[in-house]
């Protein structure tokens, strides 16, 4: 049986309504770095507490996406650039406000200075710390923050190289990044050598998306992630994450 005229109009006109549909679907490209356990690459996959969190922002919005693990210099530049594009975990300071707009924050966190266990210091504030050769991450926010203070800075392309630095003498203390309560020294096989000496800052850290990224979507997405608190998904998330190392990740789920 051939179909009619008026069969095959309403067919066309349906398809023309769900291709349509189909191109005003949201879509963003996300980027993160290489930072154990809030974002990092497993098998081919980036997963950790952070990644997980925009995910399932991205599930509950409708929002298609694709993820890249990028050096965090290079990540913070094509944000920048690129129209549909956020990355995380980024923390929000005066000078980003007007650079991006926000979701989250995601999680909250410290600046610690890190030294050796076997070496005493005597710092109450961050100014104790003007004559020490402090390890930072290449275009870190920490970086920045410290380089723009007059401070002696010897950046690292990676993070976790300054631990190395730290504990070979070669320079004074580390600036991490940390959340409060973490293990993550002792489960990197630093207990014992590397310690905490200085709680220098308390942040939040966001995903910052280009200025190009709809007002709406960045509403809905906000709007998600505090669902996500509400009903225990958050807690779930970090909690799966607390006991993460590289040798056993956790399995997805």
């Amino acid at each position: 049986m051939m179909p009619n005229k008026a069969m095959m109009g309403a067919v066309l006109a349906l398809g023309c309504v769900l291709a349509h549909a189909s191109a005003e679907l949201p879509r963003l490209h996300l980027m993160t770095e290489s930072s154990p356990p809030v974002s990092m690459l497993e098998g081919g996959r980036v997963i950790g507490s952070g990644t997980e969190k925009v995910i399932e922002m991205m599930t509950r919005t409708g929002t298609g996406y694709t993820i890249e693990l990028l050096p965090w210099r290079r990540g913070y530049t094509v944000v920048q650039q690129r129209a549909d594009a956020c990355l995380y975990s980024t923390t929000r300071t005066p000078e980003r406000e007007k650079l991006f707009k926000w979701v989250g924050p995601t999680d909250e966190g410290e600046w610690v200075l890190l030294g050796r266990a076997d070496r005493t210091y005597n710092l109450h504030t961050l100014e104790d710390a003007r004559t020490l050769r402090i390890g930072t991450y290449n275009g870190d926010v920490r970086d920045d923050y410290l380089r723009t203070r007059g401070y002696q800075v010897d950046p690292a392309p990676h993070d976790m190289i300054n631990a190395r630095k730290l504990l070979a003498g070669r320079i004074d203390v580390w600036a991490a990044g940390m959340k409060r309560g973490t293990t993550q020294l002792q489960r990197d096989g630093w207990g014992g050598k590397i310690v905490p000496v200085l709680t220098f800052n308390r942040i939040g850290v966001y995903l910052a998306c280009n200025p190009a990224v709809s007002t709406e979507l960045i509403e809905r997405m906000n709007a998600a992630l505090e669902a996500m608190g509400r009903d225990g998904t958050t807690k779930r998330i970090d909690r799966k994450y607390e006991a993460w190392t590289v040798a056993k990740p956790p399995k997805p789920q």
